[in-house]
């Protein structure tokens, strides 16, 4: 683990983001997101980390479902919110909108992707894109047990230093690798091991002056908004769901200088 410290114990989270987007935040001290690909086994890692401490309900103006339960943890008390299983943040869906907003206007403490371990190179995608915007994550391999079956193997060593995560193997149906991910959770969310993410570096020096550009009228139309490189990078691939928010001024909503202060 690294040794480097951040503010320890500080929180990174958007309180007020959160509570737009829908999250009670009192009593909390970390924001935990849970995502993931479709059957993964994300509902067993989830019902393992709160127990019975949960509840669900729908995300604001959407038929999306959203369970969201709590944990505590060396006296740290954890707010555990349960994302809509996706294949990617491209928001073609609105269960990707919903998954993609959380993590890109929240700013979860940590997120916790669980992949399974037995087709991860499928799952690797979601991973990826999810570093590209938050580099406070946190790899939970689930399926070992199905993996071992198989006679898949995993250098889970090699593939943290590769994505520059935390990699914790796990058979959440059977509760194996449950105390080693709340460690590395609260490592992450404490600071004290600082994620190093794989990004993507070989943009072209046109795109890096055309991101550039477009931030700075962001930034004009939408002051204080968090991950405007990648809101910038998503405009020019021609998101539609992105190009929408923009347009309608709901990008807006998630902007702290816009969110009044008695919330």
């Amino acid at each position: 683990m690294s040794n480097q410290h951040n503010c320890e114990n500080c929180p990174v989270h958007h309180k007020e983001n959160l509570i737009r987007l829908g999250i009670a935040m009192d009593k909390v001290d970390y924001v935990i997101a849970l995502a993931g690909n479709p059957n993964t086994g994300k509902s067993t890692v989830f019902n393992n980390l709160t127990g019975l401490r949960q509840h669900t309900g729908n995300w604001p103006g959407k038929t999306v479902t959203r369970a969201e339960g709590g944990f505590s943890y060396n006296d740290k008390r954890y707010k555990v919110v349960d994302l809509p299983g996706t294949y990617s943040l491209l928001s073609t869906s609105t269960d990707e909108e919903v998954a993609r907003n959380f993590i890109l206007f929240g700013r979860p403490d940590v997120t916790v992707i669980v992949a399974d371990a037995t087709r991860l190179e499928r799952n690797l995608n979601l991973v990826l894109q999810i570093l590209e915007i938050t580099d406070r994550a946190v790899l939970c391999l689930n399926l070992m047990d199905e993996a071992k079956r198989n006679n898949i193997e995993i250098d889970e060593r090699t593939l943290s230093k590769e994505l520059g995560i935390p990699v914790i193997p796990a058979a959440a149906r059977q509760k194996e690798g449950m105390m080693e991910l709340l460690a590395a959770i609260e490592e992450v969310a404490s600071g004290r091991y600082i994620c190093k993410p794989h990004r993507i570096k070989s943009r072209s020096a046109k795109l890096n002056h055309a991101i550039d550009s477009l931030v700075g009228r962001l930034k004009q139309q939408f002051p204080g908004l968090p991950n405007l490189n990648w809101v910038a990078l998503r405009l020019l691939e021609g998101d539609q769901g992105m190009i929408d928010a923009v347009n309608s001024g709901e990008l807006g909503t998630l902007s702290p200088s816009l969110i009044p202060s008695d919330i």
